[in-house]
C-alpha cells in the first residue's frame, strides 16, 4: 500500500509516554506471569521439501541468469525490519504490503501468466491436495528444465522457491495461494509481513495444539534463529558493502555448537539474558514500525489469514530502553480468510498501513525501565 504523506516517525520519550498511558487506559492481551510452554509440550515437525533438486538447477545456471533473483527470561521475536535485511527487500517497499484480492485471476489463469503454457497443458497438471488446488514440483521442474524461454524459467523457479521453501503448504507442490502473492510481487509489492504472518500463525497453531508442522520459511527462521543466540562463530558484517547479503555469511560461518535434536528443549528452557546476542550483528539502526493505523502494534495480512505482533516487545533487539509496550486487542488480532467478515477485516488491516508510526531507531543498548522489570 501507498504510504503517502501519511506516515509519522517520533522520538523514544513520546512513544515511550504514548505507550504507557495506552497501557494504563485500555490493559493489557498479555496474561501477568504468563510463562509460553511452548517447548514443555510442543511437538513441531520441521519437515520441508526436498530443496536439492532446486539447488541443482541453480547451480547450472550462469552468472547472467543468477543475477536476475535476490527464537527463561527472554522475549524475542523475528521483526519486519530484520527480515527486510536478510531477504535483502528494498526499503521503499516496506508499506506496499500483501493484501488478498476481493477478486483475483483463476489458478490456471495465473499459472499461464507465469508460465507461458496453454490453458490445456495447465488444467491437465492441476491437482486436488486437501482443501487445496496445487501444482506438482516435478510439472513445474520439467518446465525449468526444458522451456525455452530464459525469463520464464527463471520465473517459474522463483515461484517454485516461494511455493516449495517460502510457503511450503503441501509438500511436493505449489499451492493456487501462493501463486497469487507472487503474481503481485510484479507490482512491488513487499512479502516481508505475509512471511511473518505465516510464521507466527504456524507457530501459534501448533502451540495451541500441542503438535503440527510447521508451514513457514524455515531456513530465513534459522538464519535469524543463529544471529540472536550466539550459536555460531562471530561473523564479519560487511553491512555497508554493496550487495551484501547477511544470509550468504551466516551460512558460511559455522556453529559454536552441534545441538542434538533432543536437547533443543532443554537449550531453549534454560536461556538466559547472557545467551542472547539482542542486536543481530547485521543490522543497521534505524527507524522502527512499532503501530499501524488505529491498532496500537503491527498488523500482518498472511496469505491464508492474518495475525497481529507487537514490535515495542522487544526494542531491546533495536539497541533501544524496553518499556511496557501497548498490547490492547493483541490476542484477539488473528483471523483466518473464510466466513462473512473477514473481508472487511483485511480491509482495515490494508488500510491501516496507509498511516504507519515509526518510532527513531538511536541504539543506546538494550536496557529496560523499572516498570517493565516490574
Amino acid at each position: 500500500m501507498e504510504n503517502g504523506l501519511l506516515d509519522r516517525v517520533e522520538g523514544n520519550t513520546d512513544v515511550h509516554r504514548w505507550s504507557e498511558q495506552t497501557h494504563l487506559e485500555k490493559g493489557d492481551s498479555i496474561t501477568m506471569g504468563y510463562v509460553s510452554e511452548l517447548s514443555d509440550y510442543t511437538h513441531i515437525s520441521v519437515t520441508q521439501n526436498n530443496l536439492q533438486e532446486l539447488k541443482e538447477i541453480w547451480d547450472q545456471w550462469g552468472n547472467e541468469t543468477k543475477r536476475c533473483f535476490t527464537f527463561g527470561e527472554v522475549d524475542l521475536v523475528p521483526i519486519v525490519e530484520e527480515y527486510t535485511a536478510l531477504l535483502r527487500c528494498p526499503k521503499f517497499q516496506s508499506d506496499r504490503i500483501y493484501s488478498r484480492a476481493v477478486c483475483v485471476p483463476t489458478f490456471w489463469k495465473k499459472l499461464m501468466t507465469i508460465t507461458g503454457m496453454s490453458e490445456q497443458w495447465i488444467t491437465a497438471r492441476i491437482k486436488e491436495n486437501g482443501e487445496c488446488k496445487c501444482i506438482s514440483w516435478d510439472a513445474l521442474k520439467d518446465l525449468i528444465l526444458t522451456h525455452p524461454d530464459e525469463t520464464k524459467k527463471v520465473e517459474i523457479f522463483s515461484l517454485s522457491l516461494y511455493g516449495l521453501m517460502v510457503f511450503p503448504r503441501a509438500l511436493g507442490y505449489v499451492d493456487k495461494t501462493t501463486t497469487d502473492i507472487f503474481h503481485r510481487l510484479s507490482k512491488r509489492v513487499t512479502s516481508i509481513p505475509a512471511i511473518l504472518a505465516e510464521t507466527f500463525r504456524s507457530l501459534g497453531a501448533c502451540r495451541k495444539t500441542g503438535t503440527g508442522r510447521f508451514i513457514g520459511c524455515a531456513q530465513v527462521l534459522m538464519a535469524w534463529f543463529y544471529s540472536h543466540f550466539r550459536l555460531i562463530d562471530g561473523i564479519v558484517c560487511r553491512v555497508f558493502f554493496e550487495n551484501y547479503s547477511p544470509l550468504k555469511d551466516i551460512v558460511a560461518s559455522s556453529r559454536k555448537v552441534d545441538v542434538p535434536e533432543r536437547n533443543w528443549i532443554v537449550l531453549l528452557r534454560n536461556l538466559q539474558l547472557g545467551d542472547v546476542e539482542w542486536g543481530a550483528p547485521w543490522m543497521v539502526p534505524g527507524e522502527i514500525l512499532y503501530r499501524c493505523g488505529s491498532f496500537d502494534w503491527v498488523p500482518l495480512l498472511g496469505i491464508w489469514g492474518a495475525i497481529g505482533y507487537a514490535p515495542m516487545l522487544v526494542l531491546r533487539q533495536h539497541g533501544l530502553r524496553q518499556f511496557i509496550p501497548a498490547t490492547h486487542g493483541l490476542a484477539q488480532s488473528e483471523f483466518v480468510y473464510r466466513g462473512a467478515d473477514y473481508k472487511r477485516k483485511v480491509s482495515e488491516v490494508s488500510s491501516s498501513w496507509n498511516k504507519t508510526c515509526r518510532l527513531k531507531g538511536v541504539a543506546i543498548g538494550p536496557v529496560t525501565t523499572p516498570e517493565y522489570v516490574e
